[in-house]
């Protein structure tokens, strides 16, 4: 496959309209609303009609007839300025639509991905619990048919986009059955919101993603139609496994958007900071921090790439997405300290973006499969087991 991943001009004007979208409409307001943990409900309203939420997805759903490429680049410009809002999308479309458009009915398709694509409602995917995060095999949350209705019990935690306004739905993975060795079978299953015996927790108190929604699920003899089966029963765990994979790529794109913004903060920073009668970039110190920092974003930014353009071209990529995701999340944190070091005191204050992108990098490490899980898959895919 050819290394060459400099953008088509399509994907090169989407490059610069979020470019300009990011820096003309998310970072005058997102602060404000990040330090009082407010959903940027406005600024997702218009990525909606931007178009960013359907992006990979096909006209026929409402979609923008894009690929994941495309999505990578709009999550890493987004990330540049704010992560909170770069994550909404990620979760939005990776993580909340494409579990129905790659595993659901024609019916379910119609039913929720226009209206997904558009922003006019978000979805979730309900995987983590509170004993079963990296172990996702250890799920504890049960479904069981009664008549022609699931009805499921349970919880989960830390789920993206699950208790906004404009939420319609969780897609939530539950014990459906036992397999002859006694493992569970899992299977996927939507759970709109609203759902009588659905209760969303009020928001985390978190470290970072402040105008991200991250919030508890519990779920208490709920009732949905069998019809609310997301493709096979008992493949769950497979779906999951796949989207995870996807996930990586677009949570790298993420990262690296924010691994460039503190360049970018940093190179405006030591231009205008001036110590001891000059510009604090015009000592070799600074210069060359900065250059580690660029070069760490350009290497993580190969590597989401590369990752996409084999999904796209529908090569195998589990392993590049590992490498991208446990890459580029190490670059962010790694960028995200060098960057509130060169701010120096001003860095540990929140009225500078730099603070917020250092607050931000260290759940990259841990969403979505954390560094050691990386390295696992890694090493699997070079033919260790375990």
């Amino acid at each position: 496959m050819s290394l060459d991943h400099r953008l088509t001009p399509e994907h090169e004007e989407l490059r610069r309209t979020v470019e300009a979208f990011a820096h003309d409409v998310v970072a005058p307001k997102i602060g404000d609303l990040y330090e009082r943990h407010e959903f940027p409900y406005e600024i997702v309203a218009e990525m909606g009609r931007m178009g960013l939420f359907g992006l990979p997805f096909p006209e026929e759903y409402g979609g923008m007839g894009g690929d994941y490429l495309a999505l990578g680049i709009a999550l890493e410009e987004l990330a540049r300025v704010d992560s909170s809002v770069a994550i909404t999308l990620e979760a939005g479309v990776s993580l909340g639509a494409m579990p129905l458009y790659l595993f659901g009915s024609e019916e379910q398709k119609r039913e929720w991905l226009p209206r997904m694509c558009s922003g006019e409602i978000l979805g979730a995917f309900g995987l983590t619990e509170p004993g079963a995060g990296s172990d996702a095999g250890g799920t504890r949350t049960t479904a069981v048919k009664d008549g022609d209705e699931w009805v499921i019990s349970g919880s989960k935690c830390f789920i993206t986009n699950s208790g906004t306004d404009i939420t319609g739905l969780v897609t939530v993975t539950a014990v459906t059955g036992r397999k002859a060795d006694g493992r569970p079978e899992i299977s996927s299953i939507i759970v709109p919101s609203g759902t009588p015996g659905f209760t969303v927790a009020a928001p985390y108190s978190k470290v970072g993603w402040n105008s991200s929604d991250t919030r508890e699920l519990s779920f208490d003899g709920v009732r949905v139609p069998l019809a609310n089966l997301v493709g096979q029963e008992g493949r769950g765990y497979a779906q999951f496994l796949r989207i995870l994979d996807e996930g990586r790529i677009a949570i790298s794109a993420l990262a690296t958007g924010l691994a460039q913004g503190c360049v970018d903060e940093s190179v405006k920073y030591a231009k205008e900071r001036h110590a001891f009668g000059k510009a604090i970039g015009d000592n070799q110190a600074i210069q060359f921090k900065l250059a580690d920092m660029e070069m760490r974003a350009h290497m993580a930014r190969i590597g989401w790439r590369d990752a996409a353009s084999r999904l796209v071209a529908g090569e195998p990529f589990k392993k590049e997405a590992a490498i991208a995701k446990l890459y580029s999340s190490t670059v962010a944190v790694d960028n995200a300290r060098e960057a509130t070091q060169i701010h120096g005191g001003y860095g540990f204050m929140n009225e500078y973006p730099v603070a917020r992108m250092w607050r931000d990098s260290k759940i990259l490490e841990i969403g979505e499969g954390t560094s050691e899980v990386q390295r696992m898959l890694i090493a699997r895919e070079l033919g260790f087991g375990g």
